[in-house]
């Protein structure tokens, strides 16, 4: 490679002559294409199928307006959110439900009777819940419920249907009540198939708005950080890239590209990184 120095170029130095190959490198040249094909040949087995019917069910919760008891203010800005991710999945190839309001009966009802739903033609399922929330619960309109009581509808024990397909769920509310100030940085820079038997928590990913203690971010007027990174991401990249890619896209936009701006000192200027724990086991792509 050419490195440049007080404007003068210096270059790799090589030899004038022609170049021969020794019978061991054409052997070892000979085994690394041997090696490509092998890699190509089984490459299927680390990625998802999404030759499908159908590419899924997108279930979105949207919540609102709280009741009095649970002392939360309304989330205005969350419906540009759900309007969002509609249109994201819906080009995706989704069947998108959306749920205004819902109470946390509601909430488990519906993702019960979703996680006894035959699957079986569905390349995966994804699930958006919006609403305030604390570590390891998110708000119905009526008060918390933990989130794992939710997502466990989904265990490969529970829904048979799902095992071994993607179970995505994005979660965008608070997490706790830490701020995050941020800090300067100097960087510029199926039949047939061989059968298993695979952990019940396999396959699910959680793309969480904010880190473990933290508050998520919410504009009144564009909806939250997360959210509309999130989309933006997905419509940029989503014909492209695979997901835990795209994510790190999402991370990189919220975490350089967003500042809270507040009338309360104690809230201005804040920043915020969003959080993916997954236990997906092969490369998950939104195309076939």
């Amino acid at each position: 490679m050419e490195e440049s120095q007080n404007g003068v170029q210096y270059g790799e130095d090589t030899a004038d002559a022609k170049t021969y190959f020794t019978t061991q490198q054409i052997s070892l040249q000979n085994a690394d294409l041997k090696e490509m094909e092998r890699k190509t040949k089984f490459a299927h087995l680390f990625k998802y199928r999404t030759d499908y019917p159908e590419m899924g069910v997108c279930l979105i919760i949207n919540n609102k307006n709280f009741h009095s008891s649970t002392s939360m203010t309304v989330r205005n800005g969350t419906d540009v959110d759900a309007r969002r991710l509609h249109e994201t999945f819906t080009s995706l190839g989704y069947k998108v439900k959306v749920l205004n309001d819902q109470r946390c009966n509601d909430i488990f009802g519906h993702l019960k009777k979703m996680s006894e739903e035959d699957h079986s033609k569905r390349s995966s399922f994804a699930c958006a819940i919006l609403s305030h929330g604390e570590d390891g619960l998110i708000y119905g309109v009526d008060g918390p419920i933990p989130v794992k009581n939710l997502t466990d509808l989904f265990r490969g024990d529970r829904c048979k249907t799902l095992v071994g397909k993607p179970k995505i769920f994005f979660i965008q509310a608070c997490r706790g009540t830490e701020l995050d100030s941020g800090i300067e940085t100097d960087s510029g820079s199926e039949p047939g198939e061989e059968t298993h038997r695979i952990p019940v928590e396999a396959d699910f990913l959680y793309a969480y708005s904010t880190v473990p203690g933290y508050y998520s971010w919410r504009n009144t007027m564009n909806g939250s950080w997360f959210i509309q990174s999130l989309c933006e991401m997905l419509k940029l990249y989503g014909p492209h890239l695979e997901l835990i890619q795209i994510l790190t896209c999402v991370n990189h936009m919220v975490a350089l590209e967003f500042e809270s701006f507040s009338s309360q000192q104690t809230f201005h200027a804040k920043k915020q990184i969003p959080c993916v724990v997954s236990m997906l086991t092969k490369a998950f792509y939104f195309f076939k």
